[in-house]
């Protein structure tokens, strides 16, 4: 796991601006940095650490290009390893984030094609990879990537992002037509004409309606991002207008995986794929942990990974840490220790302090790029916290699950409009009656989640406001200044008004829940130099996933069916049976309304200040309402005071022209 820079530019290139863009990625890759430099008629220039003086001591030299990284050692943690690599003809060079957890098949087959290997690195069998299958190479890759390519030969970048954007690649022209490629939006911040402007379309989605990285666009106005499956192919000679997109095209589709067997015969499948997952996902040489909330998605994981690890002898080595709360309605811990009682591994526990909340808002921002929805982000940045602090490298974390097997409560909606829609009356009521009693929500609750999902939009949104969520225009927000469309987001991503469970889970996977959750995950984890995996995004198990029967999800006010059936005898039971859903939550409702309200005020009133007049005196007033329960509890108000953080930690203005 590491941090990625390429630069490319019809000027000269600012070695110190480039040194610094690295630099501003140090937390992803602490052990190792390097750089080649590259002009015209001129042999590459390699240069190690971040000693850049070469590249100012060559004045007849036009640096055209530039590949930077920094590492974070996990497989093969000698100089072999070392980035930017290059072909043994020096005709390819890369600069490469993620891993591939199928190097060591794809090695083999490619050695019987006549390549030859000088490291055990996984960067190396990518670009042999390139070099024998040209950009179809990626079909064949298992895992998550970033990486950019410079074919020297063709005159050519070959940019990807691997097929759900486990791992990040934004891009940035700058006035003077440089095209940077990136990890994170702060590596921009060093180059000559920055200017941290709001994109005030993406503002709205995610202030209104907690939606983000929803499209290549971000919530600065003019970076932008490859998304999952996605790849970029353009001219090293190319010269590109600020603010311009790169030509982008689709790599992968998500497509389902017909299957006809019986529940039994799924659940069975469903195991072995997600067994022969987390198999690929424990090679590393560095220590493996494991997130465990205590829900069924990790503790899947954990107690899969205990299984192989016992077989391979060296179960005593496997870590788990878990985010507990003083609150004990947001507190898993009985149910983590369930796991850990069955496995034996060594546990390690933290307790999210409200205190340290506000505190380290600033730094959690500048590590996110982007305001987060909720402090559920401030949980999970403690687990990978006190993962680095116990020397673990490598976290496996159930980060896809909720979104392939209808794990959310949000999937009723599909469940029951598929049912009104084919005229299931009695399918239909009996379901109501089941998530009445099996998730206490009354029969009016079920109808209305119905009404959502079958309703014409003129007719939905009223529904939604009687019901006191959010729609299009918000009293507390100037559109005008904003320069937003006021329009419902979850509608253009498909979301809304799905028409299956399997159509839900195809937009939660691209673009609603997914994203977003990914993006948290990868800051979180690379702040404290530590890599996170995830399991559940195999490739062949979500194709798997989304190929089965909806009723295989979701039935009966049971969500997750086919993983419950699969874990049977692996899962302890209390695990395996459970309802409820927590995952890496806060106690933020006792925060905000008994324990700290005086904290989230004074936040509300520093944002409103920063926001430069987008938010209006009622965001305050929505606050208060929320605190003395005139309103429920929803995560708006820690949008905007996470949205005035962002604008206060990177400048962010308004557009000139608003």
């Amino acid at each position: 796991m590491c941090g990625i820079l390429a630069l490319i530019s019809h000027r000269r290139i600012d070695a110190v601006a480039l040194a610094a863009a690295t630099a501003a990625v140090s937390h992803r890759g602490p052990d190792d940095e390097g750089y080649v430099l590259f002009a015209e008629g001129a042999e590459p220039l390699v240069l190690r650490g971040g000693d850049l003086a070469g590249a100012r001591a060559a004045p007849d030299a036009c640096w055209h290009a530039a590949l930077a990284h920094r590492r974070l050692s996990i497989i093969d943690l000698s100089e072999g390893g070392h980035q930017p690599m290059c072909t043994p003809d020096r005709r390819c060079w890369i600069t490469y984030n993620g891993e591939l957890y199928n190097y060591i098949e794809l090695r083999e087959e490619l050695k019987s094609l006549g390549f030859a290997f000088a490291s055990e690195s996984d960067t190396e069998v990518i670009l042999a990879a390139y070099r024998a299958w040209g950009a179809r190479c990626l079909e064949r890759f298992n895992g998550m990537f970033a990486f950019v390519l410079l074919d020297l030969e063709a005159r050519r970048v070959f940019a990807a992002r691997d097929r759900f954007g486990v791992k990040p690649l934004y891009y940035w022209v700058s006035p003077e037509g440089q095209i940077v490629l990136a990890s994170e939006i702060k590596q921009f911040t060093t180059f000559p004409g920055w200017r941290a402007v709001l994109n005030g379309q993406r503002a709205y989605d995610f202030l209104n309606w907690g939606l983000f990285d929803h499209s290549d666009e971000t919530l600065f106005d003019g970076v932008f991002q490859l998304r999952g499956g996605e790849s970029a192919t353009f001219e090293v000679s190319g010269v590109a207008a600020h603010g311009a997109r790169l030509p982008v095209s689709r790599w992968y589709e998500l497509r389902p995986t017909r299957f006809d067997g019986s529940f039994h015969e799924a659940g069975e499948e469903f195991r072995r794929l997600l067994t022969d997952s987390v198999r690929l996902r424990l090679r590393a040489d560095v220590p493996v942990g494991s997130c465990l909330s205590g829900g069924l998605d990790s503790s899947s994981i954990v107690c899969l990974a205990n299984r192989l690890l016992r077989e391979a002898g060296i179960a005593s080595s496997q870590k788990t840490f878990t985010a507990g709360s003083t609150t004990k309605e947001f507190d898993e811990r009985e149910f983590a220790e369930e796991v850990v009682h069955a496995t034996g591994v060594d546990a390690h526990y933290v307790e999210p302090d409200p205190d340290r909340l506000f505190e380290l808002l600033g730094r959690m921002t500048w590590h996110q790029d982007e305001p987060f929805g909720s402090t559920s982000v401030y949980a999970q940045w403690h687990v990978f916290r006190i993962a680095a602090e116990n020397g673990v490298k490598v976290m496996l974390d159930g980060q896809g699950a909720d979104e392939q097997l209808a794990g959310y409560h949000a999937f009723f909606a599909p469940h029951f409009g598929a049912l009104l829609r084919e005229r299931r009356w009695f399918a239909l009521v009996h379901e109501l009656v089941a998530t009445r009693q099996m998730h206490g929500y009354p029969i009016s609750w079920g109808i209305q989640q119905m009404l959502n999902n079958v309703l014409p939009e003129p007719l939905r949104q009223p529904l939604r406001r009687l019901a006191g969520r959010a729609t299009p225009r918000a009293n507390w927000l100037d559109l005008e200044r904003l320069g937003a469309l006021a329009r419902d987001p979850y509608v253009l991503t498909g979301n809304a008004g799905a028409r299956s469970v399997c159509a839900m889970s195809l937009a939660q996977l691209t673009t609603s829940s997914l994203p977003m959750l990914l993006h948290w995950e990868d800051r979180n984890s690379m702040a404290h130099s530590v890599e996170a995996r995830v399991p559940f995004l195999d490739y062949r198990l979500v194709e798997f996933a989304l190929g089965l029967s909806d009723a295989y999800k979701i039935e009966r006010g049971v969500t997750k069916r086919v993983l419950r059936e699969g874990m049977r005898g692996v899962l302890p039971e209390k695990v395996r049976t459970r309802v409820d859903k927590i995952g890496f939550a806060t106690a933020e409702e006792s925060w905000l309304r008994r324990e700290r309200p005086g904290a989230f005020r004074n936040a509300m009133r520093e944002a409103v200040e920063a926001a430069g007049g987008l938010l209006r005196r009622e965001a305050a007033e929505l606050l208060e309402q929320v605190i003395d329960g005139r309103r429920p509890f929803s995560y708006l108000p820690w949008r905007i005071i996470s949205f005035g953080a962002w604008m206060h930690r990177f400048g962010v203005r308004l557009s000139s022209a608003k």
